[in-house]
Order: structure tokens, then C-alpha cells, then sequence
């Protein structure tokens, strides 16, 4: 099971790393003007999006499934985890909105401001640090 973990937790680590990039990029995909500068970031954005962020998702989900699984009755009677597995739906639902967010600027579709997505780019870290201090400190109510 160690090696289960640590590949779990390598695959989040991968995850993240995208999760904080991708936004980053659409905040200078939406302050480009040019067509060069936007097709290359609609380039490094998919790259992003399909060959590390997305399989990293779904290998990070698929390992921790597989934790979860092994030990379902003790780690479902601590609301600790469910409110840890609540943070991952929405973490899944971040990753699916940059997949919307990528679409709609490569259709140059400008949906919103590089203002937003500045903000956008910080909620991930929020996320980050409320699951790691549930799963690490596990806090008693």
C-alpha cells in the first residue's frame, strides 16, 4: 500500500503543478493581442490540458480510489475525509471548467477578463491547503 501512496501522491503533485499553470497561461492567453501569441498558447495550453494535467488527475483519482477502497469503513467514519472527498469534487470541477475556460479562448472567445483569471489561478491553492491539512493534521470536532 506505501507504494500505492506514493504514486498517489506523486500524481496529485503532478496535478497541482498543472492546476497552478494553465491558469497562468490564460491570463496572458487574454492580454495577448496577436495570432502568433494565442495559437502558441492555445498549444502549451492543450499540452497542459491532455498530457500531464488530465492523466495526473485520473491516475491521482483512480490510486486514491484505491486507498480509499482498502480501507473504506475507517476512513469513512471520519468527517474529516468526507469533507477531504467533497474538496476533490470540486478540485474535479476546477479541472473541468479550465477545460471549458481553454476551449472557449481558443475560440477566441473573450469570456473574460485576464483580471479574472488571476483570481481564478489562486482558488487552487486554497483547495491545496485545506485537503493537506484534513489528511495530514485530521482534526477532531
Amino acid at each position: 500500500m506505501l507504494w500505492v501512496k506514493a504514486f498517489h501522491i506523486i500524481a496529485v503533485v503532478c496535478w497541482f503543478s498543472g492546476i497552478f499553470y494553465l491558469p497562468r497561461l490564460f491570463v496572458y492567453h487574454a492580454m495577448s493581442e496577436d495570432r502568433v501569441s494565442k495559437d502558441r498558447f492555445v498549444t502549451m495550453e492543450r499540452k497542459l490540458f491532455w498530457i500531464i494535467m488530465t492523466p495526473s488527475a485520473a491516475v491521482a483519482v483512480l490510486l486514491g480510489s484505491w486507498l480509499l477502497i482498502a480501507n473504506l469503513s475507517y476512513f469513512m467514519a471520519w468527517w474529516w475525509m468526507k469533507a477531504k472527498l467533497g474538496l476533490v469534487v470540486l478540485l474535479l470541477a476546477y479541472h473541468f471548467y479550465c477545460w471549458w475556460f481553454m476551449k472557449a479562448l481558443k475560440q477566441d472567445s473573450q469570456i473574460l477578463s485576464h483580471r479574472f483569471f488571476r483570481v481564478y489561478n489562486e482558488l487552487p491553492v486554497l483547495l491545496l491547503v485545506v485537503i493537506v491539512v484534513l489528511i495530514v493534521v485530521k482534526p477532531v470536532l
